[in-house]
């Protein structure tokens, strides 16, 4: 899997335990959207 494409982010988030964002599943969601969402739980 490629760094900084929509799998990796998705593989990522999951990683920390995020599935879902606002009731969706965060496959759902365009790559720059994960981006946002990796930056704000990678603290």
């Amino acid at each position: 899997m490629h760094v900084g494409s929509k799998g990796w982010y998705v593989q990522e988030l999951k990683k920390r335990g995020v599935r879902r964002y606002e009731d969706r599943k965060v496959e759902s969601y365009k790559t720059h959207i994960l981006a946002n969402l990796l930056e704000k739980h990678a603290k």
